[in-house]
């Protein structure tokens, strides 16, 4: 029963990475605690190693569309691997009722960002010849990077809703070049984060592969028709679910059963 469930929710994680671009990752800590009744110990690694497969999986088309801005990439992954240690040691000092609380307001900034994320690009860091300042921009990018790290490393997301965000409206990045270098910084920030949990966690593989694999499948099925679907509206109404999920999250933390 629990490996289908593991099945099951994969498949929708990665439909919703698929169509969305990002964010979908978010409901997986959640779905391994409440639904396969995972210790976030436990699920917080397996969240990132299944998060990490997919957005490597994800980067594949990108990188052969030449998508990927690699020093972006470079300054960010910097920042962020030391950040994953940080957060991932101070994620073990605190109570598990903590890390959840944390992780719901986490998910209702998320949420947020997908009811009011606007398609403009910022130019905060752009040059007239559609560069990037780098010297104007390393004291945002380094900041946000370690941010996006820390938040990683703690619990256990990938950072997609920060990280596009960040490249577009604070470095003035092209959409599809930030999704497309988002992925990877995803995957170097979620392999230092599994690698800084790895020490103090039992890994179950079988949910594990059943639960990654799903969401390889599910994400390759649904960006392959992410055209045809009505974005917008997917990600208002996945953003609604988010807030849900947040809210018992709360509740069971707060008034547990």
């Amino acid at each position: 029963m629990t490996l289908t469930a593991a099945l099951i929710l994969g498949a929708v994680i990665g439909v919703l990475l698929g169509l969305l671009g990002g964010g979908g990752s978010i409901l997986a800590v959640p779905a391994l605690v409440y639904v396969l009744g995972l210790d976030i110990t436990q699920a917080i690694p397996i969240s990132l190693l299944v998060i990490g497969i997919a957005s490597a999986v994800g980067a594949l088309p990108k990188l052969r569309a030449h998508q990927v801005q690699w020093r972006l990439a470079g300054i960010f992954a910097a920042a962020g691997i030391p950040a994953t240690f940080v957060g991932s040691t101070v994620g073990r000092l605190l109570p598990q009722s903590m890390v959840m609380i944390g992780f719901a307001t986490v998910m209702i900034v998320a949420g947020v960002r997908m009811l009011f994320a606007r398609g403009g690009t910022g130019t905060a860091c752009t040059t007239r010849d559609a560069g990037i300042n780098w010297r104007r921009c390393a004291s945002r990018s380094i900041p946000a990077g370690f941010a996006v790290g820390f938040l990683t490393g703690l619990f256990g997301v990938g950072g997609g809703f920060l990280i596009i965000p960040a490249l577009v409206l604070m470095l003035g990045v092209e959409m599809q070049i930030a999704v497309a270098t988002s992925l990877i910084i995803i995957v170097a920030n979620s392999a230092a984060g599994l690698i800084s949990h790895l020490g103090g966690a039992s890994i179950d593989w079988a949910i594990t592969a059943a639960f990654a694999g799903t969401a390889v499948i599910g994400s390759l099925i649904a960006g392959h028709f992410g055209a045809r679907t009505q974005t917008d509206r997917l990600q208002r109404w996945f953003a609604y679910l988010i807030f849900s999920v947040a809210a018992y999250v709360v509740f069971d933390t707060l008034w547990p059963r």
